[in-house]
C-alpha cells in the first residue's frame, strides 16, 4: 500500500503567502483511506491554520527553510506554468467547493523572495473530503449479501425416493464466485468462497454449520451412513434445504484484497424427497410347486 502524507495548508485568501514548520505528528486531523483509481492509498487530511480549508501540500521537513503559497491553477499569476487547467468541478470531487491550485515555495527572508512552482494542479476544499475507504467498508457487507451469489445445489442417494429408517446420503455442490460492483463510484471486486453448510432435512432435524458439504457415494455403497446422511423416522414427503455460508473478500480498483467482516448466507432451492416404508411378508406356498401361489 502506498502511503501518502497530505497536509492541508489553505489560508483565508487564495494565494496568501505563509510559512510554518510541519512536525511528524498532527494534532488536528486524522488518517483516512481512499482510492485514486490505481488501488488503495492512505492519506492524512489536515486543516489549514485558520480552519477554512483542506487540501494538498507538498512534503515539508521539520525546520523547513521555505515558506509556501498557493494560487488558483491556470490563473494569470501562473501563466506559463505547466498545469492541467481542468475545471474545478471535474478535477476536485472529493469534497465541497474544491478548487484547483498550484503550490509555490520560496526561501524565507532574509533570502530574496523568489517563488518556484513545486506542485501543479492539486486540490483544496472547504470541507473534509469523503473518507471513501470507510464508506465502502461500511457498505461492503450489505453489497456482499445483495450480490447474485448462487447457493449450493443438493443431491441425494437414493432419490427422489428413499426408505424409512434407511440412511439417505445428501451432498451440496457450491463453488467460489466473483463479482464486480460499483460503490461510491469505485470499481469493487468481490470474491465469495463457500466455507460451511447448515442442513435442514425437512423433518425438524437441522445440523450445522459444518464444513462438510458431503459427496456422492459409489453405487455399491449407497445406504451407508455419512457425515451428511439422514435416516427418516416417518414416511411422507419432505423438502430438504442447505444454507451455504460464504466468506467474502474485496478489492477496490485493483488494490489489495481486504476481508469482509460478515459472512454471506444463501439458502438453496428445496430438494423434494418421498420416504416410503418397506413391508416384508412371509408365505407358506412353495413357488416351485405352486407357481400361482400367493407371493409367487
Amino acid at each position: 500500500m502506498q502511503f501518502l502524507q497530505k497536509l492541508i495548508a489553505g489560508l483565508g485568501v487564495l494565494g496568501f503567502t505563509f510559512g510554518f514548520v510541519v512536525s511528524a505528528a498532527y494534532a488536528d486531523g486524522g488518517f483516512i483511506q481512499d482510492w485514486k483509481g490505481k488501488g488503495v492509498q492512505s492519506e492524512a487530511w489536515q486543516k489549514s491554520p485558520d480552519g477554512k480549508y483542506f487540501g494538498d501540500l507538498p512534503p515539508m521537513a521539520t525546520e523547513d527553510p521555505y515558506m509556501y503559497k498557493f494560487s488558483l491553477a491556470c490563473s494569470t499569476i501562473n501563466a506559463g506554468h505547466p498545469t492541467s487547467c481542468l475545471p474545478d468541478r471535474e478535477a476536485c470531487k472529493d469534497g465541497k467547493n474544491g478548487k484547483l491550485v498550484d503550490w509555490f515555495r520560496s526561501l524565507k527572508p532574509p533570502s530574496p523572495v523568489e517563488w518556484t512552482l513545486i506542485s501543479g494542479s492539486t486540490c483544496i476544499y472547504t470541507a473534509k473530503p469523503v473518507d471513501v475507504l470507510a464508506e465502502i467498508a461500511a457498505q461492503i457487507g450489505r453489497a456482499f449479501q445483495e450480490s447474485p451469489i448462487q447457493p449450493a445445489t443438493i443431491g441425494s442417494q437414493p432419490g427422489p425416493h428413499t426408505l424409512r429408517g434407511q440412511d439417505t446420503n445428501f451432498y451440496a455442490d457450491a463453488h467460489q464466485q466473483d463479482f464486480d460492483v460499483i460503490l461510491l463510484g469505485q470499481k469493487v471486486h468481490i470474491t465469495a468462497t463457500p466455507v460451511a453448510y447448515t442442513w435442514n432435512y425437512g423433518d425438524g432435524t437441522v445440523i450445522g454449520p459444518t464444513v462438510s458439504s458431503g459427496a456422492p457415494l459409489p453405487e455399491d455403497r449407497i445406504g451407508e451412513q455419512t457425515k451428511t446422511s439422514h435416516a427418516y423416522g416417518a414416511t411422507g414427503k419432505y423438502a430438504i434445504t442447505v444454507t451455504t455460508h460464504f466468506n467474502g473478500s474485496y478489492s477496490v480498483n485493483g488494490g489489495p484484497t481486504l476481508p469482509i467482516a460478515d459472512q454471506g448466507h444463501f439458502t438453496s432451492a428445496p430438494l423434494g424427497l418421498t420416504v416410503w416404508r418397506a413391508i416384508t411378508l412371509n408365505y407358506a406356498d412353495d413357488c416351485n410347486t405352486n407357481p400361482n401361489g400367493v407371493g409367487c
